[in-house]
């Protein structure tokens, strides 16, 4: 009986294990849209780790910044990895805050535009 225990115990703990890393960024291959409640294109194609080794990106603040709202500025050496944008960012803009969808296209459209490189238009993110 005693066995038979210990292998459930084995078996679950194996299980949980294995799925954090279904849920980590690393593997991510599109931007979660969860809280939109209707969309009109498809969750947008990003493969994290693929998007930054190509773009030479290994600080992870800059796309996932921390923002002090008191002081209207973002803090330099401080990254949000740990979060979803939608636990920072509602879905309509508050304040100088913008929405959800507006955050994301303002970080990565801008980037793109600053580096001279990667998808502007929206069926070029947002493919079937």
């Amino acid at each position: 009986m005693i066995p038979k225990i210990y292998s459930i115990v084995i078996a679950i703990t194996l299980v949980l294990y294995l799925s954090t890393g279904v849920l980590s960024q690393e593997d991510m291959l599109v931007i979660d849209n969860r809280p939109f409640a209707d969309t009109t294109r498809p969750n947008a194609i990003f493969q994290h780790d693929v998007h930054n080794e190509k773009a030479e990106i290994e600080d992870c603040a800059t796309c996932h910044h921390v923002y002090d709202e008191d002081k209207g500025e973002f803090i330099p050496d401080q990254s949000s990895e740990d979060q979803r944008c939608y636990e920072c960012h509602d879905l309509k803009e508050t304040g100088k805050k913008p929405g959800l969808m507006k955050a994301f296209h303002l970080k990565c459209k801008r980037c793109h535009q600053e580096q001279k490189k990667g998808p502007l238009m929206c069926g070029d993110c947002h493919r079937k």
